[in-house]
Parts: structure tokens; sequence; C-alpha cells
């Protein structure tokens, strides 16, 4: 059973049954009819397609955010701006996709010698639910627009909007299938990876997924694009404005209630200008508003699920006990909901639970 479940209420929204093997083999069998047709269309044909795409989101912007933030949790107004993202996606591979895919004259001795782009056939993504949009059209509209067509296995806890998707594509007048979602758990994968008409493989996800999906991929010879994560460092240097420094460092890891691959996550201050941003980074991040992410006034909302506030409450615990110091935050709020309060740790060392990383002992420490 897939469940859809309220972030910010812990109320259950929808359940779904895991797609039957036969479900999965029409969705399969859908893309790839849909491929064949569609890898024939022109580059105009195509772009055309991606600009209805663009104005279906556009037209049904206030229903996808408000689906996004009940699935989980961002604040609406960062979901207003992800559909926006999404469409403005579309219009750019719409425009430049000829341009990007243009064959590639070769110098030779031969009478004429070039690279062309050929579409691969149906391509497989399995995304996170961080951007449950955004993450989806971010592969989709580049790899439509050069003539594939996509089978969709999203996060289990977003599956709403995975069907959303899937009916933008339809609202957009594109051929039936070319986008098709598919509702399984993460041990369906390796059968969908299997299957001969997946030609292409993408995940965004963590590194333990990736290896999987990669060694599962290579094993069949198949292109894979990985993206998985990061530790992103925010360096402060004693010559920088600190005032906005703090600014930027809050957004920058608070935005999406910090649930974000390119988010700041290591904040490395010199020392002479360390207390200063401690404290103007404190005061910048108390200033969010925390509270119901459909208020469009909230700055951070929930967490995406229950086992992702336990993993974070453990880390900062754990990270406590072995000597890091909470500057502000640091405990699970009261009520309801999957919320944590906005936190800042300082004092912290390499081999502490929070620290993603683990460097040499000739690191330099991180201090806020």
């Amino acid at each position: 059973m897939i469940v859809s479940q309220d972030p910010a209420t812990e109320e259950v929204l929808a359940r779904f049954e895991e797609d039957t093997d036969e479900r999965i083999e029409s969705a399969l069998a859908d893309a790839q009819r849909a491929f064949e047709v569609w890898r024939a269309t022109s580059f105009a044909e195509r772009g055309g397609g991606l600009r209805r795409l663009a104005a279906v989101l556009r037209a049904e912007a206030e229903h996808y955010a408000r689906l996004i933030t009940l699935e989980m949790g961002k604040p609406i107004s960062e979901s207003r701006a992800e559909i926006e993202k999404c469409a403005l996606g579309c219009e750019h591979f719409a425009e430049h996709a000829a341009r990007y895919l243009a064959d590639e004259p070769i110098a030779t001795s031969a009478a004429r010698s070039f690279v062309a782009y050929e579409p691969l056939g149906v391509v497989l993504a399995i995304m996170p639910w961080n951007y449950p949009f955004w993450q989806v059209i971010r592969f989709a509209a580049p790899a439509i627009a050069a003539g594939n067509a996509a089978v969709l296995k999203h996060a289990s806890n977003v599956p709403q909007c995975a069907l959303a998707l899937q009916e933008a594509f339809a609202a957009a007048d594109l051929p039936p299938g070319l986008l098709r979602t598919v509702l399984v758990e993460g041990s369906g994968v390796e059968r969908l990876i299997g299957d001969g008409r997946v030609r292409a493989i993408t995940l965004t996800g963590s590194s333990a997924t990736g290896e999987r999906v990669a060694a599962l991929a290579g094993s069949a010879l198949k292109k894979t694009v990985l993206e998985l994560g990061g530790s992103d460092p925010f360096i402060v240097l004693a010559d920088a404005d600190v005032a906005a420094a703090a600014t930027t460092a809050a957004r920058a890891r608070m935005q999406n209630a910090g649930q974000s691959c390119i988010a700041a996550k290591r904040f490395l201050v010199e020392a002479s200008v360390a207390r200063e941003f401690e404290s103007l980074f404190a005061d910048a991040v108390r200033a969010l508003k925390v509270g119901d992410p459909l208020d469009p006034a909230t700055q951070v909302g929930p967490l995406a699920r229950a086992d992702l506030r336990e993993a974070l409450d453990v880390q900062v615990r754990e990270s406590v006990q072995a000597g890091a110091r909470v500057v502000t935050g640091g405990e699970r709020r009261a009520g309801r909901g999957w919320f944590y309060e906005p936190t800042i740790l300082a004092d912290v060392t390499p081999e502490m639970p929070c620290c993603a990383t683990r460097p040499s002992a000739r690191s330099p420490r991180c201090t806020a």
C-alpha cells in the first residue's frame, strides 16, 4: 500500500494499491508505443508540446502547488515557485533543444564527418520527494525534447504528485504514454531497470540507492545519470559582509525546511568573525516563521516524513552529547505534524553525527 500523508497534520490523504505486474507491463508498453511515434517528430512539434505543457502547469498552478504542499509539506509560496520553474524549464527546452542537439561537424579526412544525437528510447526516472514536480520536469523536459519517452517511478510519499504529472502531460495533448507513472515501492525498481524497453535510467537520491541502481544498470549496459546530493559548504571569510552572509545563510539552509540537495549544509567561518556571524545567523533563523505550510506567510514547514524528523532528532541529540553546542532550536515542535525547530549547532567537529563529511584530522574545524 502506498500512502499519501500530510506532514503538517499527519492526516492520511489517500491510499493507493501498488501497481500489479499487468499495470506495469501496460505502462511500459504505452511508453514504448509513444516513443515510436514521438521519435519521428520534429523539434518544432516537440517544442509545441512542451509549450502546451508549460501552459497547463501555469493554468493549474494553484492546484498543483497545493498538492505539493499537502503531500510533502513545503510552504505554499515555495510550491508556487516550483510550478513556475517547471513551466520555465519546459519553455527553455522548447526553445533551445534544436540548437543543443544539432549535428556537430567534425574535421576528418572523410568527405563529411559529424556527431549526431538520436533518441534513446524509454527513460526510467527514479525521483525524490523534495521537489516533486521540478525533479520530474528537469529530466522529462530535455528527455522529451530529444525525442524520448519516460516512465516515472516517484517517491512513495508523493503518489498524488506523480499521478498529477501524468495527467498534465495528457492535458497538454502529448501522445498517450509519453510519460507514464508507475506506483511501486523501491523493490519494484529492479524489474523496471531490467526490462528491455527501458534504455536509460536517471536517479536523484541517496548514495546507497545510486550504487544499487548503477550496478543493476551496468549489468544490463544501460546508460545512467545519477544525482546523489552532497554536503555543500558555506564559507564566510573575514572580509565578508557578515550581516548579508548571515541573512543569506538562513535562507540557504532553511529553504524547503532544509530538504534540498543544493542547500548550504556546513558553515565554515573564519575565527575573527565567527562570533558576529553566529549571533546574526541565529537571529535570522529565529526570525523565520514556522507553521502551517498552506499559510502564505510561513517560511518553514514540517519535514516530509516522520522517520526524517526522528533521524534528525537523533543526529542533534548525539552531536550535543559529543560536545556540539545548541545555538538555537534543537527540539521537536509540540503538537501534530512532523515539525522540528530550525536549529544551529556550533563547535561541531567532523566525527559528530551532524557532520555529513569525514575529512582528515587536519581539516578546519566547523565553527557554526
